[in-house]
């Protein structure tokens, strides 16, 4: 399996390890410590040396109750970045659901866009059936971010996250959007509770189903710090490699990590019994 990119071809034979960059002063586990230009520049460049694969830059937090951030300031945190990011060789992909960021970090030659709306905010989804080659990501988020844990799902989760990107990655293909440039992401935390999340892991073979990439990110979630008693995300870093070790094992093919030195070398181990992808 593959995933088409801007400026890459990703070879998903083996579990590719996603770089959380947070450009933002509120995320929910490093808020404020790459706020700047040069300080998100330096962690690049770290987490490249530690074995990234794919960095992801974000300029807005999706927190549980976070607000939104208007587009301009998204766009002052974000495109410094991106213009140097590009530039390391590595892929870059840049979690928005702003049609206007998406436009702009293309141009810039980001390779892959990561929403947790799944393209349903604005011209989204003709930005990038509009895009000659760029990847994707779609997520399942119930709600939106300020109201996602207030009111959570009901019931079993897994069959309508299913179904909800079956859909949307449908429609993005009917566009002329081929299948290789979508990967999905199940939303773990977004408007889920404790126990479904941890069914979305459980039953993940079922959702792999789907002729797609799958995309988990499970780092220093706040489920963890349940299961845990972790209450603080810094805490969860071993709780979280467990998760995403799991999460490949069950057909993931992209995780998604604050922690990259200790995501890498837990997968290295993994593949070297063959008991991981």
């Amino acid at each position: 399996m593959r995933w088409t990119t801007s400026r890459f071809d990703i070879d998903l034979s083996q579990a590719k390890v996603m770089a959380i960059i947070n450009v933002t002063p509120d995320s929910f586990s490093d808020g404020g410590q790459f706020d700047s230009m040069a300080a998100a520049l330096r962690q690049c460049e770290l987490v490249i040396e530690e074995g990234a694969d794919i960095l992801d830059i974000g300029g807005e937090s999706t927190r549980p109750g976070s607000p939104a951030v208007p587009l301009e300031l998204e766009l002052e945190r974000v495109l410094p970045v991106v213009r140097e990011a590009v530039k390391l060789n590595v892929p870059v992909s840049v979690d928005t659901y702003k049609p206007e960021v998406m436009r702009a970090v293309l141009d810039l030659g980001a390779d892959i866009v990561n929403d947790i709306w799944a393209l349903r905010r604005g011209d989204a989804m003709q930005v990038v059936a509009g895009h000659p080659s760029c990847g994707v990501c779609l997520m399942h988020m119930h709600r939106d971010p300020q109201t996602m844990q207030v009111a959570p799902m009901d019931g079993d989760v897994v069959t309508p996250v299913k179904g909800f990107l079956a859909e949307r990655a449908q429609l993005l293909e009917a566009m002329g959007v081929a299948r290789e440039r979508i990967a999905l992401d199940p939303g773990i935390g977004f408007g889920k509770t404790v126990q479904q999340n941890f069914s979305l892991l459980r039953r993940q073979a079922e959702l792999g189903r789907l002729p797609y990439p799958w995309l988990v990110g499970w780092s220093r979630k706040s489920s963890l710090g349940a299961v845990t008693g972790r209450e603080r995300p810094a805490d969860r870093v071993s709780a979280s490699v467990a998760a995403a070790l799991l999460a490949v094992e069950r057909g993931a093919k992209v995780v998604r990590a604050h922690d990259v030195r200790e995501t890498v070398d837990a997968l290295t181990v993994c593949r070297s019994v063959s008991e991981c992808s």
